[in-house]
C-alpha cells in the first residue's frame, strides 16, 4: 500500500483508539451532558462525526469506482488539490487564544446531532463507520484517485479529489475528539 495512504489509516485507528480511551475515562451521564450549554456534549460531537462519516461513505465508494474507470496512470505519489490542501490543513484542531477558540465554524442543520445518544450504540456505529472508511481507503490504493472529484454534502459549491478526501476526514474526526476531550478538561 501506498505510504501516504498507510498514513490515512494511521489516522483513522488513532481516532478510533482516541475516542475509545476518553468513553473509558468518562461516565455515563458526563458522556452526554453538556459542560456548557453553547458547546456539543462529548455523544452529540461523536454522532456528528457518524453523521459525517455516513455522508460521505457513499461518495466515497462512487469515487472509487470512478477511478477504476479513468484511464490514466497512477502518480508515483498522490497530492492534493489546492482546495483540498486548504481544507485539510484548516481542519485539525481549533486553536485557543483563552476562552476564545479561534476558526471555529457552526455546521449545517443536516449534520447537527437530535436526540438522546448512548455511548454504546455511538461507539459501535463510529467503529462500524470507521472500519468502512478504511476499506475504501484501501480500495483506492493503486487508483488514479488525485483524478477524481467528491462534491463535500457540508457544501455543495466545494469539490474536491478523493485523495483529499481521504486527507479531510480523520482530521475532521481529531478537530472534534479534542473538542469532546475539551468538554470536561
Amino acid at each position: 500500500m501506498r505510504i501516504e495512504l498507510t498514513g490515512i489509516l494511521e489516522e483513522f485507528e488513532g481516532a478510533q483508539a482516541r475516542l475509545h480511551r476518553l468513553a473509558d475515562e468518562l461516565t455515563e451521564t458526563r458522556w452526554a451532558e453538556r459542560a456548557d450549554p453553547d458547546r456539543w456534549s462529548v455523544a452529540e460531537g461523536v454522532a456528528h462525526l457518524n453523521l459525517t462519516s455516513r455522508a460521505y461513505l457513499p461518495l466515497l465508494r462512487e469515487a472509487i469506482d470512478e477511478a477504476n474507470k479513468v484511464g490514466v496512470p497512477t502518480p508515483r505519489r498522490y497530492g492534493r488539490d489546492a482546495l483540498g490542501w486548504m481544507l485539510s490543513s484548516l481542519m485539525g484542531p481549533v486553536p485557543r487564544l483563552g476562552r476564545f477558540r479561534i476558526g471555529a465554524v457552526k455546521t449545517i442543520p443536516a449534520f447537527v446531532p437530535e436526540g438522546d445518544l448512548p455511548r454504546t450504540e455511538l461507539l459501535k456505529e463510529f467503529d462500524r463507520l470507521q472500519q468502512e472508511q478504511m476499506d475504501c481507503v484501501q480500495a483506492a490504493d493503486g487508483r488514479p484517485i488525485h483524478r477524481v472529484w467528491v462534491i463535500s454534502p457540508f457544501n455543495e459549491r466545494l469539490r474536491y479529489t478523493l485523495y483529499s478526501t481521504f486527507v479531510i476526514l480523520p482530521r475532521h474526526q481529531l478537530r472534534h475528539l479534542v473538542q469532546a476531550e475539551r468538554v470536561w478538561w
